[in-house]
């Protein structure tokens, strides 16, 4: 069956049966013994969104990033972009001119001995662009993110902020003018006011050049601002895929309501005097079995320890992996099935 490629209603990205495990270093049966970072982990996503992906820190949201942007390669799975499968259809280094990515640490991410203007023009160069044409760009880029090429460009990374530097990997991430761009934690080390104006520049490039988000995050405000869908990871698998609002308003999955629960409010009537979750999440190392969940889960029965769940359809695009949404599962609180 051939796929219809650059089809409106294609999702640009697909990612099937995602899998990367890191060895424990040691001897004896450690050797053996791998970090389960990201453990099998499908979903979709569109051409024009942003899908949020959140979670506690742990639960593989960056090794995710990462393994998408082939920083790292995957123990087992496929990547597919605009249906093209990466390492056959397509090669990397056309994928690398289609997807970007901004971290978090925007120091780390920028070469301290190369400008401003250096370090944007860079990948371009590399791609075959000349000179006089990637500083033009690195120029106009510059100036799109709200940073005077006359003031900045000949400057290092020491000599801006850090709301500066990481306009500085925004426009950098554009240079090659992809069509995805992963941010992982770009925001979280900014301030409250200059954080605000990164996330309004993201929403203007994102309508200016036609991108898709992935926004990876652990501010849950944040990503109900920006997000039109939101990836719930546990412990390297998704336990909830859906429209922002739909997650927010009507969660399905009972790790999901902890997490909204745990929120800041605004209204002191409305704050919680016990945790709405508690403990640790279990050592990647040895997962819990059935649901990875069910040792922290209000909900949790024996046979939540026994089966692992699906990501079952709540309805429209909505998905959660619990037993209690599943009929025939055997939990007390699942719907009957249908006659």
């Amino acid at each position: 069956m051939s796929l219809d490629l650059g089809g409106p209603a294609q999702p640009l990205l697909t990612v099937q049966g995602l899998v990367k495990h890191f060895p424990v270093k040691g001897s004896g049966l450690m050797r053996r013994r791998v970090v389960r970072a990201v453990d099998g982990i499908d979903f979709k996503v569109k051409k024009g969104e942003t899908l949020g992906v959140v979670g506690e820190s742990g639960c593989g949201k960056s090794t995710t990033a990462r393994l998408i942007m082939k920083l790292l390669d995957p123990d087992s799975g496929t990547v597919l972009f605009d249906g093209q499968k990466l390492g056959h259809e397509l090669e990397l280094s056309a994928y690398r001119r289609q997807v970007q990515m901004v971290f978090q640490d925007s120091y780390a991410s920028l070469n301290p001995r190369l400008t401003i203007e250096e370090s944007i023009a860079f990948a371009p160069r590399i791609h075959g662009v000349t000179a006089r044409a990637a500083t033009e760009r690195a120029h106009a880029l510059l100036n799109r993110v709200g940073l005077d090429p006359g003031r900045f460009a000949g400057r290092y990374p020491h000599e801006l902020s850090g709301g500066q530097r990481q306009r500085v990997n925004i426009a950098r991430a554009l240079a090659l003018e992809p069509r995805l761009v992963i941010l992982d934690e770009a925001v979280s080390a900014l301030d409250k006011s200059v954080e605000a104006q990164v996330l309004n520049l993201l929403l203007d490039l994102k309508d200016e050049f036609g991108l898709t988000y992935i926004f990876i995050s652990h501010d849950l405000n944040v990503v109900r601002f920006l997000c039109d869908r939101v990836m719930v990871m546990y412990l390297g698998k998704a336990a909830e895929i859906g429209d922002t609002e739909a997650i927010y308003e009507r969660p399905g999955h009972p790790y999901s309501k902890a997490l909204l629960a745990s929120m800041p409010k605004a209204n002191p009537a409305e704050r919680m005097d016990e945790p709405p979750l508690a403990g640790d999440p279990p050592n990647p190392i040895d997962p819990p079995s059935g649901c990875r969940f069910h040792p922290r889960c209000a909900l949790a029965e024996p046979v939540c320890s026994q089966s692992e769940p699906p990501l079952l359809q709540l309805g429209g695009d909505h998905e959660a992996a619990c037993l209690a949404n599943m009929s025939g599962s055997g939990h007390s609180l699942a719907p009957s099935r249908a006659p």
